[in-house]
């Protein structure tokens, strides 16, 4: 009914790498049958005239799935939340009761290019 999974890992694991049942096997072989090659594969791709139509993971498999993506979903969240910091240090900055004098000062001085060449146009 399957064919053997690969030893990737889960994350890297494309379609074509998971064990395949045709659904007139799956039909055939019973819920108890599909559920001996997911037991035994992790995971088994439903096939309905070569077409992918469902993949059932075990309960492992389903699992190690769940805590990838919060893994995932919480560096991207730390991320997000060192830039909001960053940012609101700037702006803080900003709001201070001398940041305007400060940004006129800044602004009305010559740029200093220190020996680096500037890109854009010319004037």
């Amino acid at each position: 009914m399957a064919v053997p999974m690969s030893a990737a890992t889960p994350s890297t694991q494309s379609l074509s790498e998971l064990a395949r049942a045709p659904a007139s096997d799956v039909k055939k072989l019973g819920w108890r049958g599909v559920m001996r090659t997911v037991g035994r594969e992790g995971r088994l791709l439903v096939t309905n005239h070569d077409q992918p139509e469902a993949v059932i993971l075990s309960l492992d498999a389903y699992r190690d799935l769940a805590a990838a993506a919060q893994a995932v979903q919480a560096q991207q969240q730390s991320a997000l939340d060192s830039l909001r910091q960053r940012f609101d240090e700037r702006l803080a900055a900003l709001e201070g009761a001398d940041a305007a004098t400060q940004l006129r000062d800044v602004f009305g001085q010559p740029p200093a290019l220190q020996g680096q060449v500037r890109a854009g146009a010319s004037h």
